[in-house]
């Protein structure tokens, strides 16, 4: 606290002797203050003959002579001139002084730290006649908020309120003054919060409460009483002739009557503020069906009763409609546009004379316009729909014979921008001309707002930044001191894109081994994709450098080669060599769209075969293995293949979709330069369709087929089709699902085509985190056979001992001298094999990919297999990372 400062010359004594209530000095204190000014030095005194002038200033605060604020502050404020008289300069009196001191009042009062103020000036003569003015400052501070409390509910977020009050740009912090005007607003704030949660018969009061800490520290706390819970039972429209109330209730969004489904989404509790906004779609919903003149009033809330424990009150809404007639529409015209002509305009709006009146193709044409205009860099344009009602004409009158309303679209262009300066922000690690080659707006052009967002689009598609959103890292600002310029800012943040990775173990088939491998998308930063992988072991090798350039020859051409290196040694048995690589060229054909051409080649080679595995009957009996051994092909299979593809992609961020599609078209063509041929084509088309902010639908189709041909009579088990595993149908094991051997019910040997369906439903929880409601389905079939709802349930039979036992039964399928035996049908089955569930997918910085906790309930599993050779089962649960698609 800072006690009373004079100015100057004030005298000690007079702050602490006693004063009458207006402030005056009492006798005892003017007796006291005569004795010690005979003690002291004569004061110095202003010329003889002057007019009035200003002996003393001061500060004095009430009730008690002592300030919160440091006395300095307020001297900042106070401007009046103050008599020197050790200088010999003295201030007059006058009315220039009585405005000064006017205005000093007006700049305390505006600082809003007093509750009462009041300038008071005494006179003081001097010895030689001159008239003395003591001006006094009368200062009653504002008690100040240390503590802030909510109590009474356990209902009230404090954090929700806090960030609310800063939206509104309310204040009420510690520390700071105590303003009544700020307390009923956060009161009525929290009145308005309580009743977003349904309690609409909410009571707040506040109470300021003194501290005792010290004088003018006041604890302000909000008492909420909740009161009971508003539910709605039923819901009730009026004046509503022409649509009925079932088609008016679709429209409410968050008003509902309560059922038993209402704890999802909180529905059935009545709150104001989301009444307003269902109406304003009611009233939308109107306009679209033409009846522009259609109003939703106030509800009219009827209390029904209150349950035992008076928590809960029962409310009928009955909601007032005047739909007014329904429009058609008469004249369909355009103003204001100078630079787009009518005609090019018209084809955007889906209205024409004799049409019902409808608002929604009028905001689907305008916003056709805003691209149009945008483009060529108006990107200012604005428009409206000025709507004239006719009424029909009434008797023999002329004019319309049902109601019309003529509709002029006001066009406001604006001017034309260009291109003053691009500029990225953020990109600490990826190169200017890396993001620069995916933009093009172009510095000196027209500011084409299409291509901005395709450029948007397109850096959001690197995954090398967190995803750009339009409000969100796009700065467009107008240059200053330069006529229709702009300058763009992207403003980036960099996602590590750079994955290491190094460790060593035990494997009962690959020994010893030790790994380390490294994979970026973004290499130094250039926009380039390398991995290099390298695993060395006492029985196993595997080496693997892949190196793409999407930009090669600094021309919008992809190329990337891939060579690799795996052998595994199986002691006593075989050892199995692969040796191959990929070499990949691609080049645009549209704006999204692309072609590759890759060739591969892979080498396979089994040496050490010991002899037992010649044995005819071991090979009848394990076709897997034979082909795996190469049995058959002297131990050498070349796999030569060239692979023309097509990719369409407008998929807006590869680790986390939300809208786009994914067209994909191949064909492997294999035969030229090795020994195996077969042509494999695939089809995939994949979709996302944000649904609002947080949730968006994805869905998959994937076709896939293989046909040997020439010199190769049966497809490569390595090359067969199969389904199952986390990117394909989630609930299942990788490679269970798919044709068996006949002899052999636990093998799958696959099949030569394939179909696919995934739909998923993604919920954006927080950050880089999401739920993912997902229903997959698919089925393999072999040569022969068609792809078809149901299939055939068989049974095997052994002709020697007749005998019907369950293929999942351990009997003689183990026996290698059971007589050959063959399989019964005894019944359908679906074909397809589904999959549905939930799966939480969040962003793991340190893999940089995806990763994934899935819950699988697999209904059509029958004949389906796990990697234990045991039936799969009915609920699963595994980890992954990456994406289903």
């Amino acid at each position: 606290m800072y006690a009373l400062i004079p100015l100057f010359l004030i005298v000690a004594a007079l702050l602490a002797v006693p004063a009458f209530a207006d402030g005056s000095p009492s006798a005892s204190a003017r007796q006291a203050v005569a004795e010690q000014a005979q003690a002291a030095p004569a004061r110095r005194q202003p010329p003889a003959g002057s007019g009035p002038v200003i002996s003393q200033t001061e500060l004095r605060f009430h009730p008690v002579n002592e300030s919160i604020i440091e006395p300095q502050t307020y001297l900042y404020y106070i401007q009046t001139a103050l008599s020197r008289p050790s200088e010999g300069v003295w201030t007059p009196y006058n009315e220039a002084t009585e405005k000064s001191l006017l205005d000093d009042f007006k700049r305390l009062w505006a600082t809003s730290f007093l509750d009462n103020l009041w300038i008071e000036t005494l006179d003081e003569p001097y010895e030689n006649g001159v008239l003395g003015k003591r001006v006094i400052y009368h200062m009653e501070e504002r008690p100040r908020v240390k503590i802030v409390d909510y109590t009474g509910s356990t209902k009230v977020e404090r954090t929700k309120i806090d960030e609310k009050m800063k939206e509104l740009g309310i204040s009420l912090r510690l520390d700071s003054f105590l303003d009544q005007a700020t307390v009923r607003r956060v009161q009525g704030l929290v009145k308005s919060f309580m009743a977003e949660k349904g309690y609409e018969f909410a009571e707040v009061t506040s109470i300021v409460e003194p501290l005792p800490t010290g004088p003018k520290l006041v604890k302000v706390v909000f008492d909420v009483k909740e009161g009971p819970k508003v539910k709605i039972r039923t819901i009730n429209f009026n004046g509503n002739a022409e649509i009925g109330d079932r088609a008016l209730g679709r429209q409410m969004k968050s008003t509902k009557a309560h059922n038993w489904l209402s704890w999802i989404g909180g529905k059935g509790t009545y709150q104001a503020s989301k009444f307003e906004e269902d109406a304003e779609k009611v009233v939308e919903y109107y306009r679209n069906e033409g009846y522009i003149s259609a109003k939703v009033g106030t509800p009219e809330i009827k209390t029904l009763e209150d349950s035992v424990d008076k928590e809960t009150r029962w409310v009928e809404l009955s909601v007032p409609i005047d739909e007014g007639p329904r429009y058609k529409v008469g004249e369909f015209k355009f103003d204001g546009n100078k630079i787009v002509k009518t005609e090019f305009l018209e084809p955007l709006f889906k209205l024409k004379p004799g049409d019902w009146y409808s608002d929604k193709p009028i905001r689907n044409g305008l916003i056709k316009a805003r691209e149009v205009y945008g483009a060529g860099g108006y990107f200012e344009f604005t428009g409206f729909p000025d709507l004239e009602p006719v009424a029909a004409a009434a008797g023999p009158v002329a004019g319309p014979a049902e109601p019309t309303v003529n509709v002029t679209m006001r066009m406001q262009e604006g001017e034309q921008y260009f291109v003053n300066r691009l500029t990225f922000i953020g990109n600490t690690t990826t190169r200017d001309n890396v993001i620069r080659r995916e933009v093009r707006l172009v510095e000196g052009a027209p500011f084409n707002t299409e291509s901005l967002k395709y450029s948007v689009k397109r850096l959001n598609q690197l995954g090398y930044f967190k995803p750009l959103e339009e409000g969100k890292g796009i700065d467009v600002q107008k240059t200053p001191g330069e006529k229709n310029q702009v300058d763009v800012t992207l403003k980036l943040e960099e996602q590590n894109r750079n994955q290491l990775t190094f460790g060593a173990g035990v494997s009962q088939f690959e020994g010893f081994f030790g790994q380390l491998s490294f994979q970026t998308s973004n290499f130094l930063g250039r926009g380039e994709a390398l991995t290099v992988s390298l695993q060395m072991g006492s029985r196993s090798e595997n080496y693997q450098v892949a190196f793409s350039e999407p930009f090669l020859f600094d021309r919008n051409i992809t190329g990337g080669v891939d060579v690799y290196k795996r052998a595994l040694r199986y002691i006593d048995q075989f050892t199995q060599e692969a040796t191959g690589g990929n070499v990949t060229m691609g080049f645009p054909l549209a704006g999204f769209s692309r072609m590759f051409m890759v060739y591969s080649y892979e080498a396979v080679k089994v040496s050490d075969l010991n002899p037992l595995y010649y044995s005819d009957e071991l090979v009848r009996r394990n076709p897997y293995l034979a082909d795996s051994l190469l049995i058959g092909e002297g131990g050498r299979r070349t796999i030569s293949k060239v692979t023309p593809s097509f990719v369409h992609n407008t998929v807006d961020n590869p680790i986390f979709p939300n809208s786009g599609t994914r067209l994909t078209g191949s064909i492997d063509l294999a035969g030229l330069g090795g020994n195996t041929n077969f042509l494999k084509p695939r089809f995939e088309f994949a979709r996302f369709q944000p649904l609002n902010r947080r949730t968006s639908l994805g869905f998959r189709t994937q076709l896939e087929w293989i046909k040997p041909y020439g010199s190769t009579t049966s497809i490569p088990i390595t090359e067969s089709l199969y389904l199952g595993g986390e990117y394909t149908i989630r609930g299942y094991d990788i490679r269970s699902i798919g044709p068996r051997d006949p002899q052999n019910l636990y093998l799958v040997l696959g099949g030569n085509k394939s179909m696919l369906f995934n739909a998923e439903y993604l919920i954006n929880i927080a950050g880089p985190v999401r739920l993912v409601l997902f229903y997959d389905t698919g089925q393999v079939r072999t040569i022969g056979q068609k792809f078809g709802w149901q299939e055939d349930i068989t049974e095997t039979v052994d002709p020697s001992a007749p005998t019907l036992f369950d293929p999942f039964t351990t009997t003689s399928l183990v026996n290698p001298n059971a007589p050959p035996t063959f399989q019964r049908p005894i019944g359908q089955t679906s074909a397809f094999k589904t999959s549905t569930g939930a799966e939480i997918r969040f962003f793991m910085p340190v893999l940089n990919v995806p990763f994934r906790l899935i819950f699988a309930y697999n209904p059509q599993r029958f004949g389906v297999l796990d990697n234990n050779l045991r039936p799969a089962k009915k609920f699963t649960f595994k980890f992954a990372v990456g994406s289903t698609f």
